[in-house]
């Protein structure tokens, strides 16, 4: 008989979800589609939470949460899939956010970014960004790119995650896979041990603080390729939030830092489509091409919006452009483009046409 966690999780799986939350002093939740629904189920209360987690967390992860108050994990469930999990405690007692991990890496091609941004992706050296919300897909990109690297290259690439999410085999590459907490004490620790494990690519699962921010720009300068995400909503912001993160005397030189490594920078957000069959990515795509590496040097981060729009053959690309597209194709309905924009006003005529 299967546990009560193992159910809930595979109930999760059954209805399409991607997250599952469980939340002393309510029912659980499955999240479809970008939304929270309800499962038919009572009330749990703090020793029912407790339970559900002691079926899927060791003791030295419940040690952690009583010391950190959370913890982050990922537990594979067989038959049903691999899934990230977050415990954490509330004023209502404890919770955790289970989230699935797709079972197979998407092929790169099939995520809908131009050939260019393909192109770049497979470059030998430089920074590639993945920035966006918790939840928007950046780990699959990572992966994919990873994936792509994987298939046709040669090296040796290390992740650093934590957790790890997706597990990657051996292709043309050597992979190594280190989990902070398991492997390593900190994304910082980490990155300093990677530069000296003859990495030819290093994946940082997060850029959390100033020690990670310098040692990933450093790497990247040295010529290993570096793919790393943030919490930021475009890639002005992006630029922005790195070099700010600096002390102002050491911000010139991050920028020409910036100005130098920097390949891409991959901004996405997960939108939901408008017959409600799952949900659509759309990105704001910033190229380092030479105009974009002199206003980041002379610290024109503001200009950058307008270097994204005339750089399509580029593969670059504004958020709110491809709103505007998605719907004029009727992928998405107008609320959703204008929760969504970066400009929100320059999506009014598309409302009164759509109230008309």
């Amino acid at each position: 008989m299967p546990s009560r966690v193992q159910a809930f999780l595979e109930l999760t799986v059954q209805q399409g979800g991607s997250d599952l939350h469980l939340v002393s002093g309510h029912a659980p939740s499955i999240r479809i589609h970008g939304q929270l629904h309800p499962v038919r189920f009572r009330d749990l209360s703090v020793e029912d939470v407790q339970e559900l987690l002691a079926e899927v967390m060791s003791e030295a992860q419940h040690r952690e949460l009583r010391e950190r108050f959370t913890v982050d994990f990922a537990h594979d469930m067989p038959g049903i899939g691999r899934f990230r999990i977050n415990a954490y405690l509330h004023a209502g007692g404890i919770a955790a956010a289970m989230r699935l991990v797709p079972g197979t890496i998407p092929n790169f091609d099939d995520l809908g970014f131009a050939q260019a941004i393909k192109l770049l992706a497979l470059q030998p050296k430089g920074l590639i960004l993945v920035t966006g919300a918790t939840g928007s897909g950046k780990s699959t990109t990572l992966a994919s790119i990873i994936d792509l690297i994987n298939a046709t290259r040669k090296g040796h690439i290390i992740t650093i995650e934590d957790p790890i999410e997706f597990i990657h085999e051996f292709k043309n590459c050597v992979i190594t896979q280190r989990e902070i907490g398991r492997h390593a004490g900190s994304f910082s620790e980490a990155l300093r041990d990677a530069v000296r494990e003859d990495p030819d690519v290093i994946l940082v699962g997060e850029l959390r603080d100033l020690e990670s921010i310098s040692l990933a720009l450093t790497a990247a300068e040295t010529g290993v390729q570096v793919l790393a995400t943030l919490h930021t909503g475009n890639a002005r912001r992006t630029i922005d939030r790195i070099v700010n993160v600096f002390p102002e005397r050491r911000q010139d030189q991050v920028r020409a830092m910036l100005a130098e490594s920097l390949r891409m920078v991959i901004s996405q957000r997960l939108l939901r489509r408008a017959d409600g069959n799952g949900r659509v990515v759309a990105a704001d795509i910033l190229v380092n091409t030479h105009a974009a590496s002199t206003m980041i040097r002379a610290g024109n981060s503001h200009k950058l919006e307008s270097v994204m729009q005339t750089g399509g053959s580029t593969g670059m690309q504004s958020l709110d452009a491809v709103l505007k597209d998605l719907v004029r194709r009727k992928v998405i309905a107008v609320d959703e483009a204008i929760a969504q924009a970066l400009n929100p006003s320059q999506f009014d005529y598309l409302a009164k046409d759509s109230a008309a």
